[in-house]
């Protein structure tokens, strides 16, 4: 393995078609095709199915580009360090669910560390997909809850993908409602006030099981449910409808805008929040920049 079949795996991977990353690569298609097939074959593996309709990453392949896109960033960092020489865009990835500080520490994370150029991408996403991104490497670092409802499966699904769970601090349930919400001169809510209005949680897709929702009470029984797929179109249907979620209690107006509102919730549960990293695998400066920005946000917001 070298880190120049690294390169070409990951070109390959981005731009879905040998002919063109060859071009990009200034190497001749059987060339780069003789390389990629030297590296599976050292390791085992099938990187690429290739057909007439162009190339498709493997489940192995996926994997083992998570690592090669490590390997990759950390040889740069060493070469920057000592010869100057800039390797163009720094990439990052996050995927969470959806929690305001997480998005406030990836801007912080950006305003410090994007420099000229880069790719960062935060992916709010299902809670399944936030273990799968971060056990294949799509994302380097991934942001979730536990309580004493999904622990024991949530634990399981990480060891399982080789992952381990880090606390950055335990909240109180709460619930966002709009600021104009019949519910919104409570100084604390009950489930009873919460039960004649609709209740908005996340998609889950095809891991739709209760133990990996978003929201606690996952299997409490309610007669108006909404399901939606991103945090603006909750945010609105909350103000809209008179609609609420059940959450952490974390919202940055800044933001958000000053129209959500956070209201202590009158149940024994709690919410652990933490970050999920690969076990035994040295996290990258801009991983830790992120944590430093995430422990941050979760105290101040």
């Amino acid at each position: 393995m070298t880190l120049k079949q690294l390169k070409y795996i990951i070109t390959v991977a981005e731009i879905g078609n040998i002919t063109e990353a060859a071009k990009q690569l200034f190497i001749s298609q059987p060339s780069l095709t003789s390389a990629i097939k030297e590296l599976e074959n050292e390791y085992g593996i099938t990187i690429f199915n290739r057909s007439n309709k162009g190339i498709e990453i493997t489940t192995a392949g996926d994997e083992f580009l998570g690592y090669a896109r490590q390997l990759l960033e950390q040889a740069n960092l060493i070469e920057e360090r000592y010869t100057g020489k800039d390797h163009g865009k720094q990439r990052f990835c996050v995927s969470a669910q959806h929690y305001s500080f997480a998005v406030e520490a990836f801007v912080e994370l950006l305003r410090e560390a994007g420099g000229v150029k880069y790719e960062f991408h935060m992916r709010e996403t299902q809670t399944y997909d936030i273990i799968d991104d971060v056990a294949h490497r799509r994302s380097e670092i991934g942001v979730l809850y536990l309580n004493k409802f999904n622990e024991t499966i949530i634990r399981k699904t990480l060891r399982d993908n080789g992952l381990n769970f880090t606390t950055l601090f335990i909240a109180k349930p709460h619930v966002f409602i709009g600021k104009n919400s019949p519910l919104a001169k409570k100084n604390k809510i009950t489930l009873a006030d919460l039960a004649p209005f609709p209740r908005l949680s996340y998609e889950q897709g095809t891991h739709n099981s209760f133990y990996f929702a978003e929201e606690i009470l996952s299997t409490m029984d309610c007669d108006k449910e909404i399901i939606v797929r991103d945090r603006a179109t909750l945010f609105n249907l909350l103000v809209g409808l008179n609609g609420y979620t059940i959450c952490s209690g974390i919202i940055s107006e800044e933001l958000n805008g000053p129209h959500i509102i956070a209201k202590p919730l009158a149940i024994d549960d709690y919410m652990e929040i933490g970050y999920i990293l690969p076990s035994g695998i040295p996290q990258s400066p801009l991983t830790q920049k992120y944590i430093t920005f995430l422990k941050e946000a979760s105290r101040t917001t």
